[in-house]
């Protein structure tokens, strides 16, 4: 976009040196936000590609308490706690063994399930367990659990070669269901007769029961078939129903920090290593002494030399694509118009501090054309497009031609006549 071969930057924030050079300027809010742009859209479709990932793998995944009874997760135990409930089973799901103790009452006609893969309850904590309930299940023993509730008799096998298994026991829930997910883990009782054990895989099973003189004590392997995933599998649904719906009331039991000896839940300084909070404190203070070392404060705006000297004509040509590429046509014509009206003060032997009203006046006057068609050319046209640009720019060329024609010496003697070209003056 070529500017009428103007001597000096047109644009009206623009600062000279008065040497030919042009002033530093610091960017504005708007431009340093444009720099941005690149990292805040990169930062959006991470966070949208997080969003549908997460979108994609169902609700929280595996996220949550493996088996929790409000987990509604892949691996949650939420569905068959709701199924429970339908079926009238009066479902209590607590986090200590106060709770539970509390929840269990005198054990009567109540079943318990017990699940701790977190490993938070203590020996004298699981020796208490098998009096809290006529019916006990418990889901994912570790080795702690097997030695306080089944006296060292069981122990924990490896993972079944086989998907599924026919129930082949005589529980009565086992059998109901029929057949069974195998999960991951398996159980094996030993060589101890008391035990029954069902869906099994060689010498592992994946449920072991045990009848005592005032109930039951069950241990599933892994408690894979109460999950929300795999509950629909084969007969999954059946036995989980089968074991814990047999009594009115469940107490569905899975320990927390509450549990942890000294009864309350531990603090964060008291988990974290000893090194974390000085570390955490010279942290804090190489961050302030960063900020004071390399911190900025923005005051008023000062003009200074560049190192190089910047030719009007590129400074032209920059400014010229910067407008064309943003678009910014009214902002190309203030600065074409700012040339004009400049020159035609000078032509007109006009002080520079004389308004526009009184250089287009007088401008009209030498020239003979209409006041209104003037001042539409330099001060109300507004281009919308890039041809009506162009347009004006012609316009703007012609006005000032045909200043410089009534202007010239020895044209005092006759009106000045417009020139042809001027014609474009009312298009």
């Amino acid at each position: 976009m070529t500017m009428l071969g103007e001597r000096r930057d047109p644009a009206p924030d623009a600062a000279t040196d008065g040497v030919g050079g042009t002033a530093a300027i610091t960017p504005t809010v708007r431009q340093a936000a444009r720099r941005g742009v690149f990292w805040v859209v990169l930062g959006i479709i991470a966070v949208g590609f997080v969003v549908v990932t997460a979108l994609v793998r169902g609700d929280g995944g595996a996220a949550g308490i493996p088996l929790a009874a409000d987990n509604p997760g892949l691996a949650g135990s939420k569905a068959v706690v709701e199924v429970l409930r339908d079926s009238g089973v009066d479902v209590r799901p607590v986090d200590s063994l106060a709770a539970a103790r509390a929840a269990a009452g005198t054990g009567d006609d109540v079943t318990l399930f017990f699940s701790d893969p977190g490993g938070y309850l203590d020996a004298d904590g699981l020796g208490e367990i098998s009096g809290l309930a006529s019916d006990i299940v418990v889901a994912d023993p570790g080795f702690a659990a097997l030695q306080a509730l089944a006296d060292g008799a069981v122990n924990a096998g490896g993972a079944p070669d086989a998907d599924t298994a026919v129930a082949g026991c005589q529980v009565s829930a086992a059998e109901r269901a029929g057949s069974a997910t195998l999960g991951q883990k398996s159980l094996t009782a030993g060589g101890a007769t008391d035990w029954t054990g069902c869906f099994a895989d060689d010498d592992a099973f994946t449920l072991l029961q045990k009848a005592e003189d005032d109930g039951t004590l069950t241990l599933l392997a892994d408690g894979s078939q109460l999950r929300n995933d795999s509950v629909a599998a084969e007969g999954n649904a059946a036995l989980a129903l089968g074991l814990l719906g047999a009594q009115p009331t469940l107490v569905w039991y899975q320990p927390t920090l509450a549990d942890v000896v000294g009864g309350a839940a531990p603090t964060l300084g008291e988990l974290s290593p000893d090194w974390v909070t000085p570390v955490i404190v010279l942290l804090g203070l190489v961050v302030v002494a960063a900020a004071v070392w390399q911190g900025r404060r923005f005051g008023a705006l000062v003009i200074e030399n560049l190192p190089v000297t910047v030719h009007a004509g590129e400074t032209r040509e920059g400014r010229a694509r910067l407008y064309a590429r943003t678009s910014s046509r009214l902002r190309a014509a203030d600065a074409l118009r700012i040339g004009t009206i400049g020159r035609l003060a000078a032509r007109l032997g006009l002080a520079r501090t004389t308004s526009v009203e009184e250089i287009t006046g007088a401008a009209a006057s030498v020239t003979r054309i209409p006041l209104a068609e003037v001042r539409n050319v330099l001060v109300d046209a507004r281009p919308d497009s890039d041809r009506a640009l162009v347009d004006l720019s012609g316009r703007l060329v012609d006005l000032e031609l045909a200043v410089t024609a009534a202007t010239e010496v020895g044209s005092a003697a006759e009106p000045a006549s417009v020139p042809p070209s001027t014609e474009r003056m009312g298009s």
